[in-house]
C-alpha cells in the first residue's frame, strides 16, 4: 500500500497545477513567510528561478532537493567570495576557507582540510567582530566551507554563505545598508543561476521524493 504523502509533495505537481498555483508545492519544504509569499506573485517556477532577487532563497531550495553537494559547496563559494573585498588586506583565513572547499569541490582537498579552514574563518569572525562587515565577510567563507561537511544541514549552510555575504555588504554601507544589502542579494542571486538551472533543481526534487 502507497503511503499517504504530505500535502504539497512534488510528486503531486499534477493535481497540484490543476488546483492551486505552482507556489504550493514550496510548502512541502517549509520556506520562510516572505520566500513564500514572494513567490505566489510569481506566475511560473521557471520565472521565480529566473526572477527571483535572493540567492540565499535560490541556495536553500537546491539545497532543500538535494542537488549535487560540490556543486552547492561551489555556489555557496561563489557567493561568499563577493564578500572578500570586506576583510582587511593580509588576513587570507577567509580566502583560505572558500579555495579550500573549492579543492574539495574538484577532489583535491578532503573534508578534514575543509574543516581546518573553517575552524579558522570561524576564529577570524571572532576576532573581527568589533568590524562588522568582515565578521559577515568571514561568517560567509566559514557557511561556505561548512556546506561541504554539514551532512544534514547543507541546505542550511549555503543559505547562510550568500545571507552573510549580503549583510557584510550592508554593515559597510556608508548610507543606505538596505540597498547595498539588495545588491549583494541579486549579486549571489546572478552567481546561483549561472551554475545551477531550474531543471537541476527538477530532477533533484523528483528524485528526492521517488
Amino acid at each position: 500500500m502507497q503511503k499517504d504523502r504530505p500535502a504539497g509533495s512534488p510528486r503531486d505537481e499534477g493535481v497540484i497545477m490543476s488546483k492551486s498555483h505552482w507556489s504550493e508545492r514550496l510548502q512541502f519544504y517549509s520556506p520562510c513567510i516572505a520566500a513564500m509569499e514572494w513567490a505566489k506573485s510569481q506566475k511560473s517556477a521557471k520565472l521565480a528561478w529566473e526572477n527571483c532577487p535572493r540567492g540565499d532563497w535560490l541556495l536553500w531550495i537546491a539545497g532543500k532537493v538535494a542537488i549535487d553537494r560540490k556543486l552547492l559547496v561551489m555556489v555557496a563559494c561563489d557567493c561568499a567570495a563577493l564578500a572578500g573585498r570586506f576583510v582587511k588586506k593580509g588576513e587570507l583565513r577567509p580566502r583560505k576557507a572558500i579555495a579550500m572547499a573549492r579543492a574539495w569541490c574538484r577532489g583535491k582537498a578532503t573534508i578534514e582540510q575543509v574543516r581546518s579552514a573553517y575552524d579558522a574563518a570561524a576564529a577570524y569572525d571572532t576576532v573581527a567582530y568589533a568590524a562588522a562587515a568582515a565578521a559577515f565577510a568571514a561568517d560567509a567563507a566559514a557557511y561556505a566551507a561548512a556546506a561541504a561537511f554539514a551532512a544534514f544541514a547543507a541546505d542550511a549552510a549555503a543559505y547562510a554563505a550568500a545571507y552573510a555575504a549580503a549583510y557584510a555588504a550592508a554593515a559597510a554601507a556608508a548610507y543606505d545598508a538596505a540597498a547595498a544589502r539588495n545588491k549583494m542579494e541579486l549579486r549571489c542571486a546572478v552567481k546561483v543561476r549561472a551554475r545551477i538551472s531550474l531543471s537541476v533543481v527538477l530532477r533533484a526534487a523528483k528524485r528526492s521524493v521517488s
